[in-house]
């Protein structure tokens, strides 16, 4: 029976909704703060070496922030609809809602929003996460969520990515997940030990770690991309319309940093084979093979001393004594000998 305004005793109360991932949330605001942090250094960079400074480093913060967030994103694979669906179970009354779905590397998150909030003397306003990361189990999750009562369109998605479902969307996602956010690890990995070598000597194999980078992450999408296409697609149905799902932001922004890593990893190649020096001149670095190579620090050169070419350096000359001083050196040296010439 109903109480207190046709709501059910036995559910709990809106939780609190923080408008993004927490998780995403930190990971921006550290790459941001590096970002700004660098920003009010850069006027102390002279030259047109500032220009080169603001693409390296913002390329690079990018690059990095883009791996970590998607690794956590939700929105590998979205759908959405607008239906006139049941609300709760054990009640005939219907809502018109907008119901949301993201599927994630680690999980899903399904949201139900009212249209209007206000219906049924209620605010439907929910968005829930189920998870199946390592050391958590879905199946408990989805039990706890039927315990809290949650209403019937985000029990009835929930269900369908339980493990004994027949539609086999748990075993899907949750192996695509697995084995693209290993993938992704590697590229973060890989995208560390490039930054690395860029700031060293060795720019060809920091560019060799940066195309590294970029087919991981195309890796981590071949991986999703087939694991999510190995069984047929099971219909969600919610109330009078039909759930379908795409390809996400996290997914397209994916490819797109692939490919830029890619790109990047291959010019730096070409532009080791073709021009070195002017390579080495974009990462600030001065050549030891060209002791010409001549550094002015109006460009930009930080503590840039000057090398002077091999033809330049005198070279060591002898200088031969004459006879007057080597007589009087030898006398001074053996005094009794009579005859002390060199």
């Amino acid at each position: 029976m109903a109480a207190f305004g046709h709501t059910f005793p036995f559910y709990t109360g809106l939780k609190p909704i923080f408008p993004m991932d927490t998780t995403l949330a930190v990971i921006i605001a550290i790459f941001l703060t590096a970002l700004i942090t660098f920003i009010i250094i850069l006027p102390g960079i002279r030259g047109k070496m500032r220009l080169f400074w603001l693409l390296r480093v913002v390329t690079s913060l990018f690059i990095g922030a883009v791996i970590l967030a998607v690794n956590f994103s939700s929105e590998w694979s979205v759908g959405q609809v607008s239906t006139n669906t049941s609300y709760k179970a054990f009640s005939s009354k219907w809502i018109s809602a907008d119901v949301g779905l993201q599927v994630g590397l680690g999980g899903v998150n399904i949201t139900l929003t009212g249209i209007p909030v206000q219906q049924l003397n209620e605010t439907i306003n929910y968005n829930e996460e189920f998870t199946w990361r390592l050391g958590e189990n879905y199946a408990e999750e989805y039990a706890k969520a039927l315990e809290k009562g949650l209403p019937d369109p985000v029990l009835y998605l929930a269900e369908k990515f339980t493990p004994n479902n027949p539609c086999g969307l748990h075993g899907q996602y949750r192996l695509a997940g697995h084995y693209t956010s290993a993938t992704l690890w590697v590229a973060f990995l890989c995208w560390l030990l490039a930054n690395v070598m860029l700031s060293m000597p060795v720019l060809v194999y920091g560019g060799h770690m940066l195309l590294a980078t970029g087919i991981f992450q195309l890796l981590g999408l071949l991986f999703f991309s087939m694991a999510t296409s190995l069984t047929p697609p099971c219909h969600l149905r919610l109330g009078t319309a039909t759930l379908h799902t795409r390809h996400g932001p996290a997914f397209w922004i994916t490819l797109t940093t692939g490919l830029l890593c890619v790109l990047l990893g291959l010019a730096m190649a070409v532009a080791h084979r073709i021009q070195p020096q002017r390579l080495k001149a974009f990462f600030n670095q001065s050549s030891g093979e060209d002791p010409t190579l001549d550094w002015n620090p109006e460009e930009g050169g930080l503590l840039s001393p000057r090398f002077r070419s091999t033809a330049e350096s005198p070279e060591p000359q002898d200088i031969p004594l004459s006879e007057a001083s080597s007589e009087t050196c030898c006398k001074k040296e053996h005094p009794r000998e009579p005859d002390c010439t060199l």
